[in-house]
C-alpha cells in the first residue's frame, strides 16, 4: 500500500534504516555531508571573492574614463570579463555538482545489497550527469563566444 504522503515514506525509510547504522557509519556520513557542505564554502568564498574583485576593477576602469566612448567601451569590456567570470563560476559550480553525485552513485552502488547488479545503472547514472554537463558546458561556451568575451582563467579547485 502506498504511503498517505511522500513525507510518510521518507520517514519510513529513514527510520527502518537508523537501526542498522553503526557510530562509525555515523561518523562516515557526517564526514561526507561536512566536506561536501565545506566545498560549497570554498567555492561560494571563492567566487564572491573574484566577483567583488572584478567589480572593483571596473569601477575604477569607469572612473578613469573621460569621454562618453570611452565610458562605452569600458562598460562593453567590463560586461564581457562579468559574463565570462559568470561563466567560469557556472562551470566550476557544475564540476561540483556533478564530483558530489558521482560519489554520491558511488557510495549508493557501494551500500547496494547486490553492488554489481547495481553497476549498470551507477554507470548509465553516471553517463547521464556526463551527458548533462557537456550539454551545459557547450551552451556557456557558445554564450561566452558569441559575446566575443575572453574566458577567464581557470582555477583548480582542490578538496
Amino acid at each position: 500500500m502506498f504511503p498517505n504522503n511522500p513525507f510518510e515514506s521518507v520517514t519510513k525509510t529513514l527510520l527502518n534504516g537508523v537501526g542498522k547504522l553503526s557510530s562509525d557509519d555515523a561518523q562516515g556520513v557526517v564526514k561526507e555531508m561536512v566536506d561536501s557542505l565545506r566545498a560549497w564554502g570554498d567555492l561560494v568564498q571563492t567566487q564572491a571573492q573574484a566577483a567583488q574583485a572584478a567589480s572593483m576593477e571596473a569601477v575604477e576602469e569607469i572612473k578613469a574614463v573621460r569621454d562618453p566612448m570611452g565610458a562605452v567601451e569600458a562598460f562593453k569590456t567590463n560586461t564581457q570579463k562579468m559574463l565570462a567570470l559568470t561563466t567560469t563560476h557556472l562551470q566550476e559550480t557544475m564540476a561540483l555538482s556533478i564530483e558530489q553525485f558521482n560519489a554520491g552513485v558511488d557510495l549508493l552502488q557501494e551500500r547496494h545489497p547486490t553492488p554489481d547488479a547495481f553497476a549498470p545503472m551507477a554507470h548509465g547514472m553516471k553517463k547521464a550527469a556526463s551527458a548533462l554537463e557537456s550539454g551545459v558546458l557547450a551552451v556557456l561556451n557558445t554564450g561566452i563566444e558569441a559575446t566575443g568575451a575572453k574566458p577567464a582563467a581557470k582555477k583548480s579547485r582542490t578538496r
